[in-house]
C-alpha cells in the first residue's frame, strides 16, 4: 500500500466495537492507565510493539520498575513482558495498565481475606475467586446502603480507604429499560410481544376499530430495527432499545 493510502490512526478501541482487523495505519490508539482507572489515549506506530513501547508511549520510562497489564475483553488481565512483542491485532485488548509498586492489596470475599498485588481487580478474577453458586452473584458490600452488583467485565479500584468486602448473594431478577413513545419502562423479561408495548404506550382497553401500528429500534434480536405485528416479539438490550407506537381509529 502507498503509504500516502495509510489512515494517520486506526483506534483499538473503534476496531473491537466494530468487530473489525485494525487497518493499516501511520499510529494506533490505545488506552493507558498508570496504577489506577483513569485511562488516557495514547498512540504506538507499530501495530505489534514491546511492552517497554506501550509504557513509553504514556512518556513513562520502562527502568522505573513498571510492570504492564493488559485487559482483555473478557476483564481477565494478561501480563505484558516489556521485552517482548504484544500483538495488537490478535488480542483484542484496548486497555493497559502500568503498576509500580510492590505493595500487596487486601480484600476479603465472603469474609475471607485475600491479598491482591495489584490496585486495580476485575470482576471476572473475583468470580473466579468468589466461585458462586448458579443464580448467585458477586456483589460489594456498601455499609448503611444498598450492595452494588459487580459485573464480570468491571474493573474495581483497591486504593480508596479501608478494605473492599465482597460478598456472594443472589441476583436480582434482570431488568431491561426501554423506551415506548419517548417514555422509560422498565421490563423484567428479555422478550417483549407487541401486545406488551401497546400497552405500555396505550393501556386498557381498545374498540375493535383501534388499529396500532409499531417500529422498533436498537433490539437485541436480528434485525436490529423494522416494524413489528400483531404476533409479534423481540429481545431488547439491557438498555436502549426504542420503540414508536401510533394510535389509528378507523372509520
Amino acid at each position: 500500500m502507498n503509504t500516502d493510502e495509510l489512515l494517520d490512526y486506526d483506534d483499538l478501541g473503534d476496531a473491537l466495537r466494530e468487530g473489525r482487523a485494525l487497518r493499516p495505519a501511520r499510529g494506533y490508539r490505545f488506552l493507558f492507565a498508570e496504577g489506577d482507572l483513569n485511562f488516557q489515549s495514547r498512540q504506538v506506530n507499530d501495530p505489534v510493539p514491546l511492552g517497554r513501547q506501550l509504557i513509553e508511549a504514556a512518556a513513562l520510562n520502562p527502568r522505573d520498575g513498571y510492570s504492564l497489564v493488559a485487559i482483555l475483553p473478557s476483564g481477565d488481565f494478561e501480563d505484558v513482558r516489556l521485552n517482548e512483542p504484544f500483538d495488537l491485532r490478535e488480542h483484542g485488548a484496548e486497555r493497559f495498565i502500568a503498576f509500580q509498586t510492590d505493595r500487596d492489596f487486601k480484600l476479603t470475599i465472603n469474609d475471607d481475606e485475600l491479598r491482591w498485588g495489584k490496585p486495580v481487580i476485575s470482576g471476572t478474577i473475583l468470580y473466579g475467586l468468589a466461585k458462586p453458586a448458579d443464580g448467585e452473584g458477586v456483589f460489594l458490600e456498601v455499609p448503611g446502603g444498598e450492595d452494588r452488583p459487580i459485573e464480570h467485565n468491571e474493573l474495581i479500584d483497591l486504593t480508596g480507604p479501608g478494605i473492599e468486602r465482597f460478598i456472594t448473594a443472589p441476583k436480582p431478577p434482570p431488568t431491561f429499560e426501554i423506551i415506548v413513545n419517548s417514555r422509560p419502562r422498565t421490563l423484567n423479561a428479555r422478550m417483549v410481544t407487541f401486545e406488551q408495548i401497546v400497552q405500555l404506550a396505550f393501556p386498557g382497553q381498545h374498540e375493535p376499530n383501534v388499529v396500532f401500528s409499531m417500529t422498533y429500534r436498537h433490539a437485541a434480536s436480528t434485525p436490529h430495527a423494522g416494524e413489528l405485528g400483531a404476533g409479534g416479539s423481540v429481545d431488547v438490550k439491557k438498555k436502549g432499545t426504542v420503540f414508536n407506537v401510533t394510535r389509528t381509529v378507523q372509520s
